[in-house]
């Protein structure tokens, strides 16, 4: 098997982050400028203010030094394209892409593409659970059993516990023959039961509630819930009562394999035969409530904001204040610095969730103490000595804007 199963099987995973990157990689010159849309930021230099003194005022001294900080990421990881954006109320903005979207056409990368965006699907199902528990349709201390039959420990793990990654069910993106089935046909079509029967195969990896162990599968039941206590096609359920009310028009949930243009190109290493191959046309249904979705840049700005506080941008709660409450208590994890909620984590205050499937990657979060936005989009999933190209650009770019909340976000221990 290929050595890069590993990440596919974990689905979004965290990386070992570290220090600055500094050395090109052959073929990108040294020094090299933005593909495509140059740094924006508001025009003169915001003054600090008290509302936000975690993020550095977004000047264009400080846009000269983030676009230095992801280009040298971009050369040392070898990422095609990125882009990046991060939003204040009163210390400016910055908007930047470089890089190529698609080798095979030239487009460059640009804010206004379509990315798939992997994990942070999870945000969306579990989102769309607590409305549920919100309206006293469902209850997070409820067992699964009780909504889905033949899960092991059904009668004990909880809705909470499937949400905050606590049910010691196996991941069933670990499982060598569900990455076989996808890697020799990635066009194919799974449907849920048959993503949870490679889980359910292998025995729990330990009792529900004794530890923190990121797992696709838990989403997947999830997903059943929603469908069944809504009445509703997850899609369709996230479309109504998230993505609208939030006006998230260019973010969808996926049928099948159909990625709206334009849209960028992905690349991995995680084949059959391990060599690099496009991704765009896979299937994402393996990923379905865990990992299916499509968004863009500006979408991803809001949803941001949107997940961390529960309230939609007219000012209607998506969440009740005291289910947002709870969604927030992060427990620690085994990752230092790194808690993880109901479908979210917290990573030095910045708030949101990554997202890797092959060949994208995505972070999109939120950091309260400065209502400052970070969004990152890639169009790789290919590690650098083991590290995720996203928590690389991550860490390297809030070293520069809010360096008393670095985000990194370091590799879970190798026993999972």
């Amino acid at each position: 098997m290929p050595h890069s199963s590993a990440r596919l099987r974990r689905g979004a995973v965290v990386a070992v982050a570290t220090g600055t990157l500094m050395v090109p990689l052959a073929g990108t010159p040294a020094g090299a400028a933005p593909a495509s849309a140059p740094a924006v930021f508001a025009a003169g230099s915001p003054s600090p203010s008290p509302s936000a003194p975690d993020v550095r005022a977004l000047t264009p001294d400080v846009a000269r030094q983030l676009d230095t900080a992801v280009q040298n990421v971009m050369r040392e990881a070898n990422v095609p394209g990125v882009t990046v954006g991060i939003w204040t109320p009163d210390r400016g903005s910055y908007v930047s892409s470089f890089g190529i979207a698609d080798k095979g056409n030239g487009l460059r990368m640009t804010p206004n593409l379509y990315m798939r965006i992997g994990s942070e699907t999870k945000t969306f199902t579990v989102t769309a659970l607590l409305q549920l528990a919100d309206q006293g349709k469902v209850g997070l201390d409820d067992p699964i059993g009780k909504y889905v039959d033949g899960v092991p420990n059904g009668d004990t793990i909880t809705l909470r516990q499937l949400a905050g990654m606590r049910s010691g069910l196996f991941n069933y993106s670990e499982d060598d023959d569900f990455y076989k089935a996808l890697t020799s046909d990635p066009q194919r079509s799974f449907t849920p039961q048959q993503l949870l029967d490679y889980s359910f195969k292998h025995p729990v990896l330990f009792q529900p509630g004794q530890k923190f162990s990121y797992c696709n599968t838990n989403l997947i039941l999830l997903g059943l819930v929603v469908e069944k206590e809504s009445g509703q096609q997850l899609g369709d359920y996230i479309h109504q009562h998230i993505l609208a009310p939030a006006g998230m028009q260019s973010t969808l949930f996926p049928t099948g394999a159909e990625f709206p243009a334009p849209h960028a190109q992905g690349y991995t290493d995680q084949t059959a035969d391990g060599k690099v191959g496009d991704t765009a046309d896979w299937n994402p249904s393996w990923g379905w409530a865990a990992g299916a979705m499509i968004s863009k840049q500006d979408d991803l700005r809001v949803w941001a904001r949107t997940v961390a506080t529960g309230q939609f941008p007219d000012g209607r709660r998506m969440i009740g204040p005291a289910m947002q409450k709870q969604r927030l208590i992060t427990p620690a994890t085994p990752i230092p610095g790194a808690g993880y909620g109901l479908g979210i984590f917290d990573v030095q205050g910045w708030i949101g969730h990554n997202g890797s499937l092959p060949g994208y990657e995505s972070l999109t979060v939120y950091l309260p103490s400065a209502q400052a936005t970070m969004v990152v989009l890639l169009n790789t999933d290919i590690n650098h000595d083991d590290e995720e190209p996203s928590t690389l650009f991550g860490q390297e770019i809030t070293q520069i804007i809010s360096p008393d909340h670095v985000f990194n976000l370091p590799a879970e221990p190798a026993a999972r």
